[in-house]
């Protein structure tokens, strides 16, 4: 061979070989990266080219797939009672995305998790098609139901938790959406998803129950009465405590923390009757007494701060203050201040309470499976913390009982069984110049030993402002999830 010939042979097969390494560069070490790309249309129209995998609410799909055959889509995302378990599906668009358990359950649902990478392989070694796998909740969809009927003409929220397993057995949030008017690539898509976001009046697309914060107003008292007992500023609950009629904030020019209801009998009430009554002397000289610091350690403890908290959808993180003087303190100990909390994080509240002191993480999946139902991964209850000990949570649930008894929880009386809770009317805009927003978080335990722990907040309806009360608003929803659980 000459020498020009032998030259062009060796540039052809450099060519070659730097085709072969780009190829494979493109192939292997770009291909996450294109994948991701979001002006990649191939890996979109691969993804709804087969069947998702649905999300499970009581042994039934609530999610489903339609074959459309479009010019790019040959399938499209539909759901059973939208707006009901919106909160809880989320919604996978062609256009607009996905969140909350489409978009952290997409490796599932979506067939590309590397555990599926097996069933995958022989499907298409079998030649069947791709089909994704299944995510099984924990929602009841009893509980689901009876929070959504009492929501309805309101806006707020309600969530409801298994106290002994940390289990999401509802999760409600009014007003919602239908995520299948946004799950195509049409202009009645287009029109829905603006209109939905174009909507900031009622915000239907908040997902209030986990991610919206609220005052928690006198719910917030049974953090303080933990950290009461705790700390030893209260050793029995039924002693009178040294409360004045009138309770100025330490440190301020003679301004008056007042209670609610003006004069109700708490003057030197005891524990057990300040919560029925809800005084706000009581527990907002109870914390400042406590001490910013202390009452700081409690509310973490009961799960406040946390802004890593995932179920596995993430959590916007409640708030207790630091590094507050004692008139902050004391306000903030009756759930106002800067005191914010979730839905989720009062039910967690009354949760860790009912299961002595235990507060367990909640989570919101309890299975994920492939396609032929062969479970890939089983949750297992996990203790997030010790909120408290037992003998306080169970004075405090002794308190609590005695609030539905005979207090202002009266319409979550369930006959036949044991219910606790707390009432909160919590002040909204400056000066209180909104409607407050009316709160109850509460448990129930049936003889059988089932129970389950409920928050329920009301920000806004058509009652009348000096009618609105954590008692006529909020407890009759939550006592309707309760009996839809327990019985009763």
């Amino acid at each position: 061979m000459n020498k020009p010939i032998r030259r062009v042979s060796v540039f052809c097969l450099l060519l070659v070989l730097a085709l072969m390494i780009r190829a494979n560069w493109v192939q292997g070490v770009d291909a996450s990266a294109l994948n991701a790309n979001a002006h990649n249309e191939r890996t979109l129209i691969e993804a709804y080219s087969y069947p998702r995998g649905d999300i499970i609410v009581g042994g039934k799909a609530v999610t489903k797939d339609l074959l459309v055959n479009g010019n790019l889509y040959k399938y499209r995302r539909a759901y059973v009672n939208g707006p009901m378990y919106a909160p809880i599906t989320g919604y996978s668009s062609q256009v607009f995305g996905s969140n909350l358990l489409e978009n952290v359950e997409d490796p599932i649902l979506s067939g590309n998790d590397p555990r599926l990478f097996f069933r995958n392989a022989l499907d298409t070694l079998t030649g069947k098609q791709k089909q994704g796998g299944d995510v099984v909740t924990t929602i009841d969809p009893k509980v689901q139901q009876a929070g959504w009927d009492g929501l309805q003409g309101k806006k707020g929220a309600a969530v409801a938790l298994d106290p002994s397993t940390g289990a999401i057995l509802g999760l409600v949030s009014f007003p919602s959406y239908d995520p299948s008017t946004i799950a195509g690539a049409n202009g009645d898509a287009n029109k829905a998803w603006n209109a939905l976001v174009g909507d900031k009046t009622n915000q239907p697309m908040l997902n209030r129950a986990l991610r919206q914060t609220y005052p928690p107003g006198s719910t917030f008292k049974l953090v303080t009465a933990a950290a009461a007992l705790e700390n030893g500023n209260i050793t029995d609950i039924n002693a009178p405590t040294d409360t004045p009629d009138v309770y100025i904030l330490p440190g301020t020019n003679n301004v008056p923390l007042p209670n609610e209801a003006g004069d109700t009998g708490c003057k030197n009430a005891s524990l057990n009757t300040a919560l029925a009554l809800s005084c706000n002397t009581v527990f907002g000289k109870l914390g400042a007494e406590i001490g910013g610091a202390r009452m700081l350690d409690e509310a973490q403890k009961f799960g406040f701060n946390n802004s890593s908290l995932t179920v596995p959808v993430g959590v916007t993180g409640s708030n207790f203050d630091k590094g507050m003087g004692q008139a902050q303190t004391a306000q903030s100990s009756i759930g106002q201040y800067d005191t914010r909390a979730t839905p989720l994080q009062m039910a967690m509240v009354a949760a860790a309470i009912a299961n002595n002191g235990s507060l367990m993480q909640p989570y919101l999946v309890s299975q994920e499976r492939s396609a032929n139902n062969s479970v890939i991964s089983q949750w297992s209850p996990k203790q997030l913390s010790q909120a408290t000990t037992p003998e306080v949570a169970a004075q405090i649930q002794t308190m609590m009982i005695n609030v539905v008894q005979n207090g202002t929880g009266i319409t979550a009386k369930i006959p036949g069984v044991t219910v606790g809770g707390k009432t909160g009317t919590a002040q909204n805009g400056v000066n209180n110049s909104n409607n407050p927003y009316a709160w109850f978080v509460s448990w129930a335990k049936a003889p059988n030993g089932k129970q389950i722990a409920v928050a329920v907040v009301v920000e806004d309806s058509d009652t009348a402002r000096g009618d609105i009360s954590g008692m006529h608003l909020a407890a009759p929803i939550a006592k309707a999830m309760m009996q839809a659980y327990i019985g009763g």
